[in-house]
């Protein structure tokens, strides 16, 4: 029995001896420290940074508005008797778009210029009584006073006349009627439209990390569907706060549009040009590892791996633009972050540029 335990025996070292090599082969295969699992060594891709010409812009969508609009609608009820104005033409400020029966109005001044007449007549007659104590001053006084309430009547009735009569108050281009002669019309009667469309609003939002950038008179470009042009406006208006919800501020441009080629109520593709740096370092998006406190890469030098604090700019589709913590020439790993650590060997298998 001895013989065949001892034969059993070495053959069990043997195999221990054997498991205990492969597992020590694989370990420094994979570049693991021998017992604790845990590389010490990658193989990964790397970033050579260099300084290139960048120049930061931002694009918003925005919305082509009237430079002035506002619904014509009539001051007071009447029947009109007069339209003014042919649809889609230009018209002048203080234009008569449309004209309302005035002819009861008409009569009632003409009647109160009447008795101001009467009245300044026996106002004449009362001053020379007043003058020999033929009337008491009271008697003077009011009708001096009647003079004033008949004046203060045809001031309102001159005023009812106007509002008669319906003008454009500003320089534009009229809608389409929704009146005819003849008809009633009351305050609330909508009788068109009218458009200041020579120059034009253009409204969009900016985030609010952009707000203090965009400054009153900077050159905007935009684009719109149907008109290959780059167009362009500038700032007119900043709203002073952000939107609470979106965290946005509403930015207004205006556009010039003396040749008529663009409609109000049109979609616009905005483009804002900001500042321009031709030594700007710019590295993969994938090279950032966010933190709890701050962003950093992965470092090359001299073989190991250096954890560095980037302060990050403007984001294209595929880069981010670091504004501090990285130096033109420096190595940055771009592939296996979550492996790699402070100090660790990093062989760069494949170099981009």
């Amino acid at each position: 029995m001895r013989p065949y335990l001892n034969k059993i025996f070495t053959l069990s070292c043997s195999a221990t001896l054997l498991f205990s090599a492969a597992c020590k082969h694989g370990d420094e295969k994979d570049g693991k420290g021998p017992g604790n699992g845990k590389p010490t060594s990658l193989n990964a891709e790397g970033y050579v940074v260099t300084a290139q010409a960048f120049s930061n812009t931002y694009a918003a969508s925005g919305s082509l508005l009237p430079n002035e609009q506002i619904e014509i609608h009539p001051e007071v009820s009447g029947r009109v008797t007069n339209i003014l104005f042919k649809e889609g033409s230009r018209v002048r400020k203080g234009q008569t778009l449309v004209q309302l029966y005035d002819g009861e109005i008409r009569a009632q001044i003409q009647k109160l210029r009447s008795q101001k007449q009467l009245q300044n007549k026996i106002l004449e007659r009362q001053k020379e009584l007043v003058n020999i104590g033929g009337i008491s001053k009271q008697d003077y006084e009011t009708t001096q006073q009647q003079m004033q309430a008949i004046d203060a009547d045809i001031a309102f009735a001159e005023a009812q006349l106007r509002a008669t009569r319906i003008v454009a108050p500003f320089d534009g281009t009229i809608g389409i009627r929704s009146i005819s002669i003849g008809a009633i019309v009351s305050p609330t009667t909508l009788i068109t439209t009218l458009q200041q469309t020579q120059q034009l609003k253009m409204d969009f939002t900016l985030p609010e990390q952009y707000a203090q950038m965009a400054t009153v008179g900077k050159e905007v470009f935009f684009s719109v569907s149907g008109n290959l042009d780059t167009l362009s406006g500038k700032i007119a208006a900043i709203d002073p706060g952000a939107d609470a919800t979106t965290r946005t501020v509403k930015v207004r441009a205006i556009v010039p549009n003396t040749d008529n080629k663009l409609v109000a109520g049109s979609f616009a593709n905005v483009t804002i040009p900001f500042q321009s740096d031709n030594n700007a370092i710019l590295i993969p998006s994938q090279a950032v590892i966010p933190t709890t406190k701050d962003k950093k890469v992965a470092v090359v030098k001299n073989g190991k791996a250096d954890m560095v604090v980037v302060k990050l700019g403007t984001r294209t589709s595929d880069k981010v633009q670091v504004l501090q913590g990285l130096q033109n020439g420096d190595t940055v790993v771009i592939t296996g972050l979550m492996q790699v650590k402070p100090g660790m060997d990093v062989k760069i298998t494949k170099l981009k540029a």
